[in-house]
This record gives structure tokens, C-alpha cells and sequence, in this order.
């Protein structure tokens, strides 16, 4: 018997190494499966959309809010992976009454190395492990060497709509701002706050606003009216994976913030 801690400070133990694996997670999914844990896999929930395979091969058990927990006992899992932000309490209790639940609680890229690492220990995989922290830890590298010298800009980064909700501070997403060297407006607050769009002037005033394709599908009519209440500001629509999947997604950030970088310095 094996005892781990999860990122919440809570214990697990396990008899054995983990064969049968119930991912509550989307980019823990993407993670696991890079780790070359496909065959152990046998739960995912509906937005564990990387790689799209896994939909059609793997036993969907609801989304991240809303799970079967009949299906998932019916798989007979050996662990279940969760997320402290996008799984509730509730939900978490309720996965440890039918298997050993990791909580994940990842704010930082220094947080998801961890986990990378911890997965590596806890599924006997340590060699493919090491391999996605070396690319992580090559790519922040190289990327920080590229960034220093860009300029900053002031930015506002919106996850809802109705009511209009931004990513602030505590955020994995406030992190990827700060690496690109973004001055989030709204960085004085905590988690995802409720914003009043209408005072972005004289809260902030943004030289850039980004709008996700996700968790919420930004138009280009929010653009619009988003507009409105800036000076003038760009509005740019982002891929939301690439600011907020904590995974191995994040060897991919490096490239994609680069040419989110380009795109900054165009004219508007």
C-alpha cells in the first residue's frame, strides 16, 4: 500500500499501481493520455475533447458539474482524478465513496509540473513524465527569452457572458497573462469575479481585450459591445485551451502565445 497527497493536502492510498482510471478533468485527460495511459482510461467526462478519439472509445460519464456516479461505479475504477475548480466539493465526496480521488489545485505552471510529476510516481510512468516537464520547463524558458523584451500591454480577459465574468487573480489563466507580460486590469481581484463592463474606463482600461471560444462562445457581437466601453481597445478572439488547459496543452501555449504575440504588434 502506497500513500500520495494530493494538491489539497488530502492523502490517497493505493494498493497498487492504477489500471483503471476516471478522469473528471479535460486536460488531465489530454495529460494522461499523453503519458501513454490510453489503455487505461476507462471513464472521461463530456468536454475531454482531446484527443477526440477517446469520445468514442471511452465510457463518457457527464460533465464536470454533473456526473452518473451509477456509471462510474459500473466501471469499477481504481482512482478518479478531479480538479478543486472544476469539480464541485460535492462531487468529490461522492467519487470517494467508490474509489481514491487525486484533487488537483493548479494556479501555476510550477503546479502542473507538479502534478505531471506526481502522475509519473503514482502510474509508473516517471520516464514519460520527465519527458513532458523537460519540454515544459525548455518551452517556458525559451518563451520568457522572447517575451522580455515586448511591451506591455493593459488586458482584460472575459470567461462569461450574462453576467460578464473575467479571469483574475488565483487563476491559472491570470498566469499565462502575467507570463506574456499582460497587465490584467482585473488582477487586483480574486478567481473569476463579476464585472460591470460599463466602468472598464475607469477600472482599468484595456488596450486589448481577449474573448475565449471557451468556457463561453464569444461573437462578434460582444466584441461590439464590449468595444464600446473601452478607449478604443483591441479586441481579439483567443482559443481558451491554450490560457487555461494545464496539461501537456501547455508545450503547445509556448507556440501559440509567439503568434498571439505577432498578432499584437499588427496594426488595428
Amino acid at each position: 500500500m502506497k500513500t500520495y497527497t494530493d494538491q489539497t493536502g488530502t492523502p490517497l492510498s493505493l494498493a497498487s499501481v492504477p489500471t483503471r482510471i476516471v478522469c473528471l478533468v479535460p486536460s488531465l485527460t489530454e495529460l494522461l493520455f499523453d503519458l501513454g495511459l490510453e489503455d487505461r482510461i476507462v471513464g472521461i467526462t463530456k468536454f475531454c475533447v482531446h484527443p477526440y478519439h477517446l469520445k468514442s472509445t471511452k465510457r463518457v460519464i457527464g460533465g464536470t458539474k454533473k456526473v452518473h456516479v451509477e456509471k462510474i461505479k459500473a466501471l469499477a475504477p481504481d482512482i478518479i482524478i478531479a480538479n478543486k475548480e472544476e469539480n464541485t466539493e460535492e462531487i468529490v465526496a461522492a467519487m470517494r465513496e467508490i474509489a481514491p480521488v487525486y484533487v488537483t489545485d493548479i494556479a501555476t505552471i510550477a503546479d502542473a509540473i507538479a502534478i505531471i510529476e506526481d502522475f509519473g510516481k503514482i502510474f509508473s510512468v516517471r520516464t514519460q513524465a520527465q519527458l513532458w516537464t523537460d519540454k515544459i520547463n525548455f518551452g517556458l524558458k525559451d518563451f520568457k527569452s522572447y517575451i522580455k523584451n515586448k511591451k506591455p500591454l493593459k488586458v482584460a480577459y472575459f470567461i462569461w457572458k450574462d453576467p460578464y465574468m473575467a479571469a483574475a487573480n488565483g487563476t491559472f489563466i491570470n498566469e499565462m497573462l502575467k507570463l506574456n507580460n499582460f497587465t490584467n486590469i482585473y488582477g487586483h481581484l480574486e478567481r473569476y469575479p463579476e464585472v460591470i463592463v460599463q466602468k472598464m474606463r475607469i477600472q482599468g482600461d484595456p488596450e486589448v481585450v481577449f474573448l475565449p471560444n471557451e468556457p463561453y462562445p464569444f461573437k462578434d457581437e460582444d466584441a461590439f459591445e464590449l468595444g464600446r466601453f473601452t478607449h478604443h481597445a483591441k479586441t481579439v478572439f483567443v482559443d481558451g485551451e491554450m490560457f487555461s488547459w494545464y496539461g501537456s496543452r501547455i508545450v503547445k501555449a509556448f507556440a501559440y502565445f509567439k503568434q498571439l504575440q505577432e498578432r499584437m504588434e499588427e496594426p488595428a
